[in-house]
């Protein structure tokens, strides 16, 4: 009987061992959760993203510098390097040409963001009037989101909205209408983005923009992508004014382009201080 008893007991010992052993293992491969969308509009949104590369691989890329060059459609030219941190939207622009922002001061002009306070210097002297600050308050926010839309685009308080299917010179598109749900604002931007059925990318874009009361009247705005380190940026872009519809007028186009694009430079939060 003692035997018996024995086996009897080392038999529940190793039944209870084999249950916390699956317990374990059970709760090392918790699956992650769904995720879950508004409606159509924004699942397409999302399935986007993850083929340009969502905001987190930004995060991991630290940081970047670029060139951006902006002509407008009456030839006025806007050199300048751009700097940023993603953690935090960190903002910097060095202007080798200024032409079409702040055309009235002479010389370099320098615009940051350091996560709390706007600044601006021309010709190394710190520049403190109001009308040159409200300028720079939307200049490195707007030039930050252009570079980052894409994966903004799943930004928190967004709203989706499924257009319409529609085929432009042959080529098949999902329409989404993505607008903000910001409280403290009356009026924000509207984006309706034109989703290639064939690659999943956004060709072009419909935008308004508001801080300017260009509201009615959107712009267009097509891109074509380029490969930099496993992110696809749309690196060669141009845009006029358009119907909602995405019927251009005869105007010339402002032509905008990103060159020497390089990540993960090691700037530091004393790059973007005054």
């Amino acid at each position: 009987m003692k035997l018996n008893l024995l086996t009897l007991s080392l038999c529940f010992l190793l039944l209870a061992c084999n249950d916390n052993k699956h317990a374990t293992t059970a709760q090392e491969i918790e699956p992650e959760p769904t995720q879950e969308f508004q409606n159509k509009g924004h699942e397409l949104v999302y399935q986007m993203v993850q083929k340009v590369g969502d905001y987190q691989k930004l995060l991991d890329k630290k940081d970047v510098s670029y060139t951006l060059t902006y002509r407008t459609a009456d030839g006025k030219l806007d050199v300048t390097n751009e700097k940023y941190i993603f953690d935090g939207e960190l903002s910097y622009g060095y202007y080798h040409k200024h032409e079409r922002t702040l055309p009235d001061l002479d010389g370099i002009i320098e615009q940051g963001f350091d996560g709390n306070d706007y600044w601006l210097k021309n010709n190394e002297e710190q520049i403190i009037e109001q009308k040159y600050l409200d300028k720079v308050k939307f200049n490195r926010p707007t030039n930050f989101y252009w570079f980052a839309m894409m994966p903004k685009l799943l930004d928190d308080n967004l709203v989706y909205e499924y257009v319409e299917s529609k085929t432009i010179n042959d080529k098949e598109y999902d329409v989404v209408k993505v607008s903000f749900n910001l409280a403290e604002k009356k009026a924000t931007d509207i984006y309706q983005v034109y989703i290639n059925k064939e690659t999943g990318l956004v060709d072009q874009f419909l935008f308004t923009v508001a801080d300017y009361n260009v509201i009615e009247t959107p712009a267009l705005m097509q891109v074509e992508y380029e490969n930099i380190d496993g992110v696809l940026l749309p690196t060669t872009r141009k845009y006029k004014k358009s119907s909602w519809d995405a019927i251009v007028t005869d105007a010339p186009w402002v032509q905008v382009n990103w060159t020497d694009i390089k990540f993960n430079n090691g700037f530091t939060l004393s790059d973007f201080q005054l």
